[in-house]
């Protein structure tokens, strides 16, 4: 696999973007493709069996791309499909849950930590296994916000219905004086104000999805795949299995400095 082959990124709509921003920062010489699932978002409330088969589709799709590393930018496909797609394709394929705790490990003070995310990601209890393997002394929070994802994809991510829903959603924490909160789901970075105003300040938020491109720059340097063609502009694509013009609003809204036209496809066929 060439050095210079891009980094696949598969998501199941606009969230993996927020992965996506991070390694546009962290990761300035690399290629990179993003596939946005948001014909069949959210992935949340689907059955495991399903999950997979769309992440199977995705990963078909990127690998004719020739892709060198699959980043799984969704933390329901990760919770679910993550095993299964790394024992059926040769190159390193990194999710976003792993990451996440281990940053949430070392922030934590008072060993009480909250994980947001969808039903999907929450009912498969993987970041509650991933922080009490690491530490069991820890208390786990685990809240499904079902709306979240909803709002991000309808490009409302910072309106006042967004304000109320978040408020409503994240009431049970309250009491809970965690002092971190994993937003275990890439679409929440886009609401990481209205999250981070609704828990106070003392909270620290912990973005799954910019831990992950820290582990993929580790894993580029292991493998001896990372791309050190610095005088060339590196190139990026985008797919969507929706609208091409509500990805690409939101895409130009989130990301800066680069200008997103996605393609649409289907993979129904993949």
């Amino acid at each position: 696999m060439g050095n210079k082959h891009a980094i696949g990124l598969i998501d199941s709509g606009v969230g993996g973007l927020t992965v996506l921003k991070e390694a546009l920062k962290q990761l300035p010489n690399e290629n990179l493709i993003y596939l946005g699932d948001t014909a069949r978002c959210p992935y949340g409330p689907r059955p495991a069996e399903q999950v997979i088969e769309f992440t199977r589709q995705m990963t078909h799709f990127l690998i004719q791309k020739e892709i060198k590393l699959l980043v799984i930018a969704c933390n329901t496909a990760t919770a679910v499909a993550l095993d299964v797609i790394r024992q059926e394709i040769d190159i390193p394929v990194v999710g976003v849950i792993l990451p996440g705790t281990r940053a949430a490990v070392k922030a934590t003070k008072n060993h009480k930590v909250g994980v947001i995310g969808t039903q999907g990601t929450i009912k498969s209890a993987s970041y509650q296994r991933a922080l009490q393997t690491k530490t069991p002394n820890i208390q786990v929070f685990s809240l499904a916000c079902p709306k979240f994802v909803p709002l991000v994809e309808s490009n409302q991510f910072s309106s006042p219905v967004a304000k109320k829903t978040v408020a409503e959603t994240l009431s049970p924490l309250q009491y809970s004086r965690m002092d971190t909160l994993i937003l275990g789901c890439t679409h929440y970075p886009l609401l990481r104000p209205i999250i981070q105003n609704v828990v106070g300040s003392q909270v620290q938020l912990i973005d799954s999805g910019a831990e992950t491109v820290g582990e993929v720059s580790v894993l580029l340097d292991y493998f001896e795949i990372a791309n050190s063609s610095e005088n060339k502009k590196p190139q990026y694509a985008f797919y969507t299995t929706g609208s091409t013009k509500m990805f690409d609003d939101i895409a130009n809204e989130w990301l800066d400095n680069i200008t997103v036209q996605s393609t649409h496809v289907n993979l129904e066929g993949n």
